[in-house]
C-alpha cells in the first residue's frame, strides 16, 4: 500500500512540475522525501513541530511573563495538567488576529485579540479544543501533511526533519501549508468533545465551548464587513460549520446535567 502511495505522489509531483525545468534527479529525491513523510515517526514530528514554534515566535511579539495577558493566560493554563504526556507551554502573541492554537509539541499559543473577547471559560474550552486536536494526532498528522508538500519543493534536503536539518524556506512553506488548514468535521466534533471533557476534569462550565463558539459567530454578525470581521473569519475559516458545532456543544452539555 505505501509503495502504491508513494508511486502515486511521485506521479502527481512529476505532473505538476513543468517539462522545461524537469530534472529526474530532482523528481526521484522529491519522492524520496515524500516517501520518507509518510513514515516519520511521532518523535521527528514534535522536532518539526518546535522548529516550526520557534520560527512562528520569531515572527510575533510575544508578551512577556509579568504582562497581565500572560498572567491571566498563566493562570487559566495552571489547570492544565500532565495531558497525555505532552509538554504544554504557552504564550501570548499581541496581535488583534481572533485566534489560538496547539502546536504537536504541546505548545499553546494565544492571541490578545481572543483574550479580549472571550472570559476565562471561554478560553479554556478554546484551548483545550485545540489541545484535544492534539491529543487526537489531527495536529501531528496536519505536519505530517504540510512536512510531505514541503518534501515534494525542497526534495531529498527535507528527508530528516531532526533539530536544525529543516531549512527556513522549507518551515516557511509548511507554516503557509498550516495557516490553510481546514480539520475534518470529525476531527472538529471530536476536539469539542475533548474541550468539554478538560471541562467537567477541571469543574470549569461544560457549557463554555458552545458560549465560545456563540461569541464568534456573534462577533462575525456584528462586525459585518470591517476588519475584525476578517478576524473573525480567519479562525472560522479552519473550523468549519461552527453554527452546527455550536448546537452540538450545547447539546452535549445539556447531556451532562451541570452547568448553566
Amino acid at each position: 500500500m505505501k509503495k502504491l502511495l508513494g508511486l502515486s505522489l511521485l506521479l502527481l509531483m512529476v505532473s505538476c512540475v513543468s517539462t522545461k525545468s524537469l530534472n529526474p534527479n530532482k523528481v526521484l529525491q522529491a519522492g524520496s522525501a515524500a516517501a520518507t513523510a509518510l513514515t516519520i515517526s511521532d518523535a521527528q514530528v514534535v522536532q518539526l513541530c518546535k522548529e516550526y514554534m520557534v520560527k512562528s515566535d520569531k515572527e510575533n511579539t510575544v508578551l512577556p511573563a509579568d504582562n497581565a495577558y500572560s498572567k491571566r493566560l498563566a493562570n487559566i493554563m495552571s489547570k492544565f495538567k500532565n495531558i497525555s504526556n505532552m509538554n504544554v507551554n504557552y504564550a501570548v502573541y499581541q496581535s488583534k488576529t481572533i485566534n489560538a492554537f496547539a502546536s504537536g509539541d504541546g505548545s499553546v499559543r494565544v492571541y490578545t485579540g481572543l483574550m479580549d473577547v472571550m472570559d476565562d471559560e471561554e478560553l479554556f474550552a478554546v484551548i483545550g479544543h485545540e489541545l484535544g486536536h492534539v491529543k487526537n494526532k489531527d495536529t501531528r498528522d496536519a505536519y505530517r501533511n504540510a512536512y510531505l508538500m514541503g518534501a515534494a519543493r525542497y526534495g531529498i534536503s527535507a528527508i530528516n526533519p531532526t533539530a536544525g536539518a529543516i531549512s527556513e524556506g522549507m518551515i516557511g512553506d509548511i507554516a503557509q501549508q498550516l495557516a490553510s488548514n481546514a480539520f475534518s468535521r470529525r476531527q472538529e466534533y471530536a476536539a469539542d468533545d475533548a474541550a468539554l471533557q478538560f471541562c467537567l476534569t477541571n469543574n470549569v462550565n461544560p457549557y463554555a465551548m458552545h458560549n465560545a463558539l456563540n461569541v464568534l459567530l456573534q462577533l462575525e454578525k456584528q462586525s459585518g464587513g470591517s476588519g475584525n470581521s476578517s478576524m473573525v473569519k480567519q479562525m472560522l475559516s479552519t473550523h468549519p460549520d461552527t453554527a452546527k458545532r455550536a448546537a452540538r456543544s450545547k447539546s452535549n452539555a445539556d447531556a451532562t446535567g451541570k452547568g448553566s
